[in-house]
């Protein structure tokens, strides 16, 4: 049983020339040890021009500069995040120190008539 491998873009394009310079489908199949329709598959990318390298640097770019855009939004979420609970502990903070009672209420302050 054969096991699923990965090949790089350099072997593909390898395989794809020995085939258009004339080496039969069967003959490669068996001196790569991969099947037939994956060397067909790979065939209509390379007439499709996937297989160019800058092509393949521009996606590679691409995807990289995608993944940055990802996470400089999640930074910034979660900057947003931290900026929030820190406003809620000190508020939080706030209130436990107020001297203050369920059943009674906040604190009154004394009165001038009670300093006589």
């Amino acid at each position: 049983m054969r096991r699923h491998r990965r090949h790089s873009t350099a072997f593909k394009r390898q395989v794809v020339e020995e085939y258009l310079a004339g080496a039969a489908l069967n003959a490669l199949s068996k001196e790569h040890d991969i099947f037939r329709h994956l060397i067909r598959v790979w065939i209509e990318k390379y007439e499709a021009g996937e297989f160019d390298e800058e092509i393949e640097a521009a996606n590679t770019h691409h995807e990289a500069q995608a993944k940055i855009a990802a996470l400089e939004r999640m930074v910034g979420r979660q900057a947003l995040e931290i900026e929030f609970l820190k406003g809620a502990l000190a508020s939080k903070r706030f209130r436990r120190n107020a001297a203050t009672s369920a059943i009674t209420g906040p604190v009154a302050s004394p009165s001038n008539e009670d300093a006589s």
